[in-house]
């Protein structure tokens, strides 16, 4: 099971670095876009940290969490993602 849930993390969080590279923030100045980025940025960090400890649950829970946050952000349009990473959210 962990090695399961190992290569699928890692897989969530590379799919997301490729995400951060790409994602622009459609208003710097507006306050909300502000903040869910910063929780999708600390979200995804810690995803990273739990990995390095192996702790490969919460590692998912973080990266599934920080996908959460710029999936709500693109939806609500504070985020535009280019059209060849849109498969990977809802909006």
């Amino acid at each position: 099971m962990d090695d399961d849930l190992k290569e699928r993390t890692e897989r969530e969080i590379s799919m997301m670095e490729k995400v951060f590279r790409a994602l622009s923030v459609k208003d710097d100045e507006n306050k909300l876009s502000s903040e869910f980025f910063d929780m999708s940025s600390n979200y995804f960090n810690d995803s990273k940290f739990f990995m390095e400890k192996k702790d490969y649950i919460r590692a998912f829970e973080a990266v599934v969490i920080s996908w959460a946050y710029i999936d709500a952000g693109i939806k609500i349009g504070l985020f535009e993602v280019p059209v060849d990473l849109r498969e990977y959210f809802t909006s």
